[in-house]
């Protein structure tokens, strides 16, 4: 059986802050409370779930290591709901039948919506 990718963890130097970010922007569900040293917010449609870990003072937020990757319909549409929310993205890119843009979390880590997974192959 092969594994299932259910699970991303954000490690924070604000922890609500960051929880508020995704909850805000990409609808995510949460307390907000802090359980065994975790924020957990549960993806609207039924995508991998957040976890939102303190980070360390020795670890360095919003390298290029990772970056989530959200799957959209209608890239323009939703940079439009975002920017009136106060979130602002990038150009939009264009790529091989498909467009994205680009935004950072409030702890520098990267953040993009795609319209990929919409695309007619």
């Amino acid at each position: 059986m092969n594994p299932l990718l259910n699970t991303i963890i954000i490690y924070a130097r604000d922890m609500q802050r960051t929880a508020a970010f995704y909850e805000r922007y990409f609808g995510f569900t949460t307390t907000g409370e802090i359980v065994e040293g975790l924020i957990e917010l549960a993806a609207p449609t039924g995508g991998a779930s957040i976890l939102i870990h303190q980070a360390a003072k020795s670890v360095k937020l919003g390298q290029v290591g990772v970056k989530l990757s959200f799957s959209v319909p209608d890239v323009e549409a939703f940079k439009a709901s975002s920017a009136a929310l106060g979130l602002e993205f990038g150009s939009t890119h264009q790529a091989n039948g498909y467009v994205f843009a680009n935004a950072k979390d409030p702890d520098g880590n990267s953040v993009s919506v795609s319209s990929r997974a919409f695309r007619v192959l």
